[in-house]
């Protein structure tokens, strides 16, 4: 393999961009080919754990991500039936000192601008808007950039094409669950939501996540819940007052506020969850697939951005030491698999019923913040290969 050969990448989203300037961070060209014509990112908010600003900081983008995000002083489990509070685990200033990263919540957009325009300034990052990749072989990109590449990288999400290029890669499916977003804006949320907080109000099936988007002063909600698999007559464009009917379904039962509050959400997009089952990553040393490509995961540990950007930057590690990629993919599936069952561990609890739900907050409630906080250290003060 020449090293002096680009690496070709297959999506400019966060796992792509990422990618893009970790390589380039190790001296290595790359060639970014992005389907779309421009670049727009769905959905709305987003949280960066410590593991994942760890990272961002190390390709020296924390200094714009913080004039952009806010820093939670504490993320929160309420019960979204009396809205009390459950537990608390202190981030803010404690998530500095404890895990030597920030945690922030913002905007996707405001993360892939960061990074798009880091991308621009690179002169090792070369992006190619509306050409895509998919499945060619590595002499058919050589005839769009000049040279064939060392490696193809396919960061194109859940519905990755150069998954097809990979034996035995896991597929995509529908998860079980489905979410609704939308944002509110400050002046027109309840009084407990808290912009110094992400707060996790837990229920009977279904959850919903809030916590503050600085830029624009308002808040990002995000209702989860179980569903029926939408086969292909899901359609994400539902009229608003069927969409806001099966929300109001999904959270029947819950605090009289928070049913209010979903009956006036305006134009709340709801959208299948879709997860990669495990396979294969790697074609041998010529195709390696990383992020949602790779493994897309349900949000219940809020780590799907994060794995995408650790995927990143692990690989631009490996491949500049000359590894091969089954190295990275053995390094890389481990640490997935952990966060995957912590994912599914966190649905447990946070969808509990009866019995079960009682129990979980009795005993999260005689938790000291401090050690809640300690579960977290595997996850949060991880040190990727560099």
């Amino acid at each position: 393999m020449n090293r002096h050969q680009p690496v070709a990448i297959a999506g400019a989203g966060i796992a792509g961009l990422t990618a893009a300037l970790s390589f380039a961070r190790k001296g290595i060209q790359t060639e970014i080919f992005e389907r779309t014509t421009v670049l727009s990112e769905t959905g709305a908010g987003l949280q960066l754990s410590p593991n994942a600003t760890r990272i961002l900081t190390k390709l020296g983008l924390l200094l714009q991500l913080e004039k952009v995000w806010s820093e939670p002083q504490a993320i929160t489990l309420v019960s979204g039936v009396s809205l009390k509070t459950i537990a608390s685990v202190p981030s803010g200033e404690f998530a500095r000192s404890r895990w030597k990263s920030p945690y922030g919540v913002l905007h996707r957009a405001d993360l892939q601008k960061t990074l798009l325009d880091a991308v621009n300034a690179n002169p090792l990052c070369h992006l190619h808007l509306g050409m895509e990749i998919g499945d060619t072989a590595q002499h058919g990109i050589a005839g769009m950039i000049g040279s064939e590449p060392r490696l193809v990288v396919g960061a194109d999400g859940v519905w990755s094409n150069l998954r097809k290029r990979v034996e035995g890669a896991g597929k995509a499916s529908f998860s079980g669950n489905v979410a609704w977003r939308f944002t509110l804006g400050e002046a027109e949320a309840p009084a407990f939501f808290d912009t110094t907080k992400v707060t996790a109000f837990l229920g009977s099936g279904s959850h919903l996540v809030v916590y503050p988007l600085q830029r624009a002063r308002s808040f990002n909600v995000v209702a989860i819940t179980s569903g029926a698999d939408p086969g292909k007559s899901w359609d994400s464009t539902l009229p608003p007052e069927i969409s806001r009917q099966r929300l109001l379904e999904a959270f029947s039962g819950w605090h009289a506020q928070i049913i209010d509050l979903l009956r006036h959400a305006v134009e709340p997009t709801v959208w299948p969850l879709y997860h990669v089952n495990d396979g294969a990553w790697n074609q041998g040393d010529d195709v390696v697939l990383i992020g949602d490509a790779a493994h897309a995961m349900m949000p219940f540990a809020a780590q799907g951005a994060a794995m995408a950007i650790e995927d990143a930057f692990e690989l631009a590690s490996f491949v500049a030491g000359g590894k091969p990629l089954a190295a990275f993919a053995d390094h890389r599936q481990s640490r997935v698999a952990r966060v995957r069952s912590r994912g599914a561990f966190n649905r447990f609890a946070y969808h509990a019923r009866g019995p079960v739900r009682l129990g979980r907050d009795l005993v999260l409630s005689l938790r000291r913040p401090e050690s809640l906080a300690a579960d977290f250290d595997w996850l949060y003060g991880y040190e990727p290969k560099d």
